[in-house]
């Protein structure tokens, strides 16, 4: 495996030569720093720890000043790791955007974004019960029947009703590396990717 952490920076579109529209994601992949590697003899299991997002010293404490002063670097807000790196890696150096090449097929982890409390229409693609009539009203968008009466006397569990949505960690599989700016630290990969503009995401392959 091979990855590296980004912020997801918005959404575009490339047109290839005979006019074909590709809608894409712009996601700002590095530079990371590896800040820790692990083996199977020291850990029980080979990994890189990269970090990536610069963190003032003031919003440090002590044990995460002297874990990144290891890899002589500054403080970072976000660390990662990432099993079974393929690529042999050292403590302190930097893995940027071209670990990937352009056409390869890459997985995206992201967080949704969060939608709050949400009805049994937006939360599950629940129909309703239709029109308004027979004295019925206010009705449109309500889940329904939720169970049996005397025979099961409960709700069974994994029944679709209203509740929180969004917030999950969410992985988009598959999407192609569409083209990367090196000089940005760019990636476009194509299709969306999980979670709102600004947000943290994992690329792997």
């Amino acid at each position: 495996m091979k990855g590296i952490i980004g912020k997801k920076i918005g959404m575009t579109s490339i047109f290839s030569p005979d006019g074909k529209q590709t809608p894409c994601t712009i996601i700002e992949a590095g530079p990371c720093v590896v800040t820790q590697v692990k083996t199977q003899e020291t850990d029980g299991y080979t990994a890189v720890q990269l970090a990536y997002g610069d963190k003032t010293e003031k919003h440090s404490n002590a044990s995460e000043k002297g874990h990144f002063a290891k890899s002589s670097s500054s403080p970072k807000r976000f660390v990662k790791e990432f099993r079974d790196f393929s690529l042999e890696k050292n403590i302190g150096e930097a893995i940027t955007c071209d670990i990937f090449t352009e056409g390869e097929k890459v997985d995206v982890v992201g967080t949704s974004k969060g939608k709050g409390f949400q009805g049994v229409v937006k939360r599950h693609g629940f129909s309703g019960v239709g029109q308004q009539s027979h004295g019925q009203h206010d009705r449109q968008r309500a889940p329904g029947s939720i169970g049996n009466s005397s025979d099961a006397s409960r709700v069974f569990k994994g029944m679709r009703m209203a509740g929180r949505m969004g917030g999950d960690r969410v992985k988009a599989r598959s999407l192609k590396v569409v083209k990367i700016f090196a000089e940005k630290n760019y990636i476009l990969v194509g299709g969306s990717v999980p979670g709102h503009n600004g947000s943290i995401v994992l690329i792997q392959k």
